[in-house]
């Protein structure tokens, strides 16, 4: 798991899992906030064997990621 940090909201690597096998995927939460995180799938269509294998590629998109807006949304 990999985390990256804002100015208003933290980024963490997740895997999620689906009827195929695991799916990459990027959290994200208010900086402070409580309550559940809103999950993004990244890499649609790829699916991963195990949920180690799709937090690293979730790891390797979390290193692209240049922001979130104020709505939550992953700013490539």
């Amino acid at each position: 798991m990999a985390r990256k940090e804002f100015s208003q909201f933290e980024a963490v690597s997740a895997a999620v899992r689906g009827e195929e096998g695991y799916n990459a995927a990027i959290a994200v939460k208010g900086l402070g906030a409580t309550g559940a995180p809103r999950f993004h799938k990244v890499l649609e269509g790829q699916t991963f064997k195990t949920a180690l294998a799709a937090d690293e590629a979730a790891c390797a998109e979390l290193e692209r990621l240049q922001g979130v807006s104020d709505e939550a949304e992953l700013i490539w």
